[in-house]
């Protein structure tokens, strides 16, 4: 594998550079090229221009024998794909054997989402006259109330709340950055936890911290926190239904939609760089849609008219 670091290399820096790539989307990529950089290995390729259609065909196929579903082998198309595109541009290689190389894109699945009623259950458990209660009830409410990600969540500093105007400073994947607003419960549950749950937690530690969330120590709250935060709410609400992170985003984007609100003020709050990340929502509405057409329309239900 070490004849293909150098490529890997330059087109890490092209990612950080010119891409402004997260680290996440980074640490994909090298793992794709290193699977690829392996088989080639195995195969005896010693030169990325001698890499063929019938070379892909085998690599697909040793994929699909590691028994990878469809849209993770599809991801590695897409990586190697943009590999050589970039390989080209540099001159490095002839041409882009993975340029016709298309699967047939895998049906996506319809986001799933919590209704308010079970909502209602989830913000009616944290106990707030304790510090964990009350920085339970803030990420709850936050997550829900702005569809941020649990990373970005995470990620959040004092400075980055703004009361006066309702708004959070987000910082998030590929470095991109927005203001998100948040509502009145959200504002109530936060100033209640920094102004008190969050002083008592760092109080027990050893040194200061900018981050709003906290854990029992008084240390920066983890990504994995939060996510074990919410299955023990869960858990204290009773509920059969599993709740990740990611699902109050649904559920966030879900609930704006059938509000009415429109797709392309959904797709800034999420943080979404295509309106196609966004449109996935529409699916869900359907129904809803449907529902209130059924109910509203004079000639929807087949029902005799007095005109």
């Amino acid at each position: 594998m070490g004849n293909f670091v150098k490529y890997s290399e330059a087109f890490v820096e092209y990612l950080q550079i010119e891409k402004n790539a997260s680290p996440y989307t980074v640490k994909y990529y090298r793992n794709d090229l290193e699977i690829f950089f392996e088989f080639l290995d195995r195969e005896g390729i010693r030169d990325l221009n001698e890499v063929g259609q019938r070379d892909i065909r085998i690599f697909l196929t040793n994929l699909y024998d590691k028994q990878l579903g469809r849209r993770s082998v599809s991801r590695k198309i897409s990586s190697l794909r943009s590999f050589y595109r970039f390989l080209e541009r540099e001159e490095m290689v002839n041409d882009n054997p993975f340029v016709n190389i298309y699967l047939p894109k895998a049906s996506k699945t319809v986001p799933g989402f919590l209704y308010k009623e079970e909502l209602e259950k989830l913000f009616e458990v944290n106990d707030m006259t304790k510090p964990l209660g009350q920085r339970d009830q803030a990420i709850l409410e936050l997550l829900y109330g702005t569809g941020i990600r649990v990373s970005e969540c995470q990620g959040l500093s004092l400075r980055d709340v703004d009361f006066s105007i309702g708004t959070i400073f987000v910082k998030g994947k590929g470095r991109k950055e927005r203001y998100v607003p948040f509502g009145r419960f959200a504002e109530i549950a936060l100033e209640t936890y920094i102004h008190d749950g969050r002083v008592k937690l760092l109080e027990k530690a050893d040194t200061s911290s900018e981050s709003v969330f906290l854990n029992a120590r008084g240390k920066p709250l983890t990504t994995r926190g939060i996510r074990t935060i919410l299955n023990k709410i869960v858990e204290r609400a009773a509920l059969t239904v599993h709740v990740h992170p990611h699902k109050l985003r649904h559920t966030f984007a879900t609930h704006m939609l059938n509000e009415g609100a429109d797709l392309r003020t959904v797709q800034e709050l999420l943080g979404h760089e295509s309106l196609s990340s966004t449109q996935i929502y529409t699916h869900v509405t359907k129904d809803h849609l449907r529902d209130v057409y059924m109910k509203s329309h004079p000639r929807a239900n087949g029902k005799n008219l007095d005109l």
